[in-house]
């Protein structure tokens, strides 16, 4: 959490640190992003059993069973996982269209990082907000102000091709968590009657 902060108010030095430190995938995923998708997928699941969750077509405030809320913020987790994996994939490719041959390692490193702040503001999903769009929007603009000074210095993309490369990444990265959010707020909003009796199921094989 503390690095999501430096890198929100201090990017230019943290992202220079961060670069100098070299750290692979294992690292990031083991010392950084696990640890901080779990802490903010316990919040929010604390939440969602003490206060509950605006569902429905027709939004009712509905408390959330801690088991359902357990299966419902580790398919979160793993969503979030999916989407910084692929997202690192989609942003090496584009990188090599701009002439440049950027590792996966550099790739991965960048949109971990870079997505932080998104993954940070779930916080404001603690509570039951009324609409799913609060935290992601305000997640994902901090989240571009970051990648706008990692994408350059992680990347390391010709200078000509630095802008473009940095709005290729950030728009990908808002589509991708975009959709993710579109899907979680479908959920919650009842469009998915087989899943919600699924996630059910599944949760009151929970013990507890």
């Amino acid at each position: 959490m503390i690095k999501v902060l430096l890198l929100i108010f201090e990017p230019q030095v943290t992202w220079d640190k961060i670069e100098q430190a070299q750290r692979g995938v294992l690292f990031i995923l083991g010392f950084f992003l696990l640890p901080l998708l779990l802490l903010t997928a316990g919040i929010e699941g604390y939440g969602l059993a003490n206060w509950g969750r605006w569902q429905g077509e027709v939004a009712r405030l509905k408390k959330i069973s801690v088991g359902e809320a357990v299966v419902v913020e580790s398919a979160q987790v793993l969503l979030a996982l999916l989407v910084v994996f692929a997202g690192a994939r989609l942003l090496k490719e584009v990188g090599e269209t701009f002439r440049g041959e950027p590792s996966y390692t550099q790739a991965f490193r960048t949109v971990a990082y870079g997505l932080g702040p998104l993954f940070l503001l779930r916080l404001v999903d603690l509570f039951p907000v009324p609409s799913p769009w609060t935290s992601w929007a305000i997640g994902i603009v901090l989240s571009l102000g970051v990648l706008y000074h990692g994408v350059p210095r992680v990347m390391k993309p010709d200078p000509s091709y630095a802008w473009g490369l940095y709005f290729l990444s950030g728009l990908l990265l808002s589509l991708l968590t975009g959709v993710v959010r579109f899907i979680t707020g479908a959920y919650w909003a009842g469009k998915f009657p087989k899943l919600q009796s699924a996630v059910s199921h599944l949760a009151a094989q929970l013990p507890f």
